[in-house]
């Protein structure tokens, strides 16, 4: 299988364009070597598109595609608001335009989709909680009530089933690249899997960026011998999930293409429910560093709990993680940025 893999220069480009190649399939890559994610752009050579996913052209003898090209992170400001619809939605549009008689696509989406994850209230059952309020955060009420009656509710896993709810300009970019996908897969005949990340870690994340991961971000923290520093009270929960079982996923999703229905989403993630603060507190003693300082600040844009179910891709597709947080962490001390 010859593969086109935008993004494939990036944190996890690389590693799904090793999983590939080490499986026998022919890779080009696609990227745009952008200055606030790489520190130098090569000149383009036989394999290597340097250029950018907004920019049209074709794609001859390629059979499947894997579209990891996006700006990521949360939005540090609404300045960027403008680079996340352009970079992410326009960038996934105009690949779709190019993508000529190319039927297979695999799209990296994220679990930011959601929003806030499933909740369920002792007297209302599931429920879907609505942003959550300066007033309540400035005050330290961290929790999101329930709609309904105000009392405290209980996170779960949420599933591919769930009604999207994006809170911020990246994940309504992501949200949108579904959707123009799914568009594209139903009048082309086409097939796309769309793989809803969770927060993904290990060796070559990117690091001193706005837009890094919170484990980028912690760990640059106790390179420079500093405590690293957690917003509200370190009890979000989130699933860290290694960039190896990323890689097989994607790799998985790719070759299972021809099978798939038209549009299908999975979640990928290590099926275990960490917290913030744990993550902190896990890397401070593999690096032997402070321990973390809980802040209390916290950024909007943030949701509280999102934790999801990764049943159906573990059912469908006999994938399965193999890094749980300890050994991931151990995995990204041995081997570096």
């Amino acid at each position: 299988m010859r593969v086109l893999v935008t993004g494939g220069a990036g944190f996890i480009g690389r590693h799904v364009v090793r999983e590939l190649v080490g499986e026998g399939h022919e890779v080009v890559v696609l990227d745009s070597f952008r200055a606030d994610v790489h520190a130098s752009k090569p000149e383009p050579r036989d394999g290597l598109i340097v250029g950018d996913v907004r920019d049209e052209r074709t794609y001859d003898g390629i059979d499947t595609v894997v579209h990891l090209a996006a700006k990521v992170g949360l939005g540090v400001r609404l300045d960027d608001i403008d680079d996340y619809v352009s970079s992410n939605s326009l960038g996934t549009a105009v690949l779709l335009k190019s993508l000529g008689g190319i039927r297979n696509l695999v799209y990296a989406s994220s679990m930011v989709v959601y929003g806030e994850g499933r909740y369920d209230c002792v007297d209302h059952g599931p429920v879907a909680p609505g942003p959550r309020r300066t007033d309540d955060l400035d005050a330290g009420r961290l929790e999101p009530p329930c709609p309904y009656c105000g009392k405290p509710l209980s996170p779960g896993l949420v599933t591919e089933d769930a009604v999207p709810d994006p809170r911020n300009a990246y994940a309504a970019s992501k949200l949108n690249g579904e959707h123009l996908a799914a568009t594209w897969a139903r009048e082309t005949g086409g097939r796309v899997t769309a793989l809803r990340f969770h927060n993904v870690y290990g060796p070559g994340m990117p690091r001193n960026t706005p837009y890094a991961g919170v484990a980028a971000i912690f760990r640059s923290a106790l390179e420079r011998g500093e405590a690293p520093r957690v917003f509200e009270d370190g009890r979000q929960r989130r699933d860290f999930v290694h960039v190896h079982d990323i890689a097989t996923a994607v790799v998985r999703s790719a070759a299972a293409l021809p099978q798939q229905p038209a549009f299908t989403a999975y979640n990928v993630g290590s099926g275990t429910v960490t917290t913030i603060g744990e993550v902190a507190a896990e890397l401070a003693t593999a690096y032997d560093g402070p321990p973390p300082i809980v802040t209390g600040q916290y950024r909007l844009g943030d949701v509280r709990h999102i934790t999801a179910s990764s049943d159906r891709i573990k059912a469908d597709l006999s994938w399965k993680p193999t890094y749980d947080l300890t050994t991931g962490l151990s995995d990204l001390a041995v081997h570096g940025w």
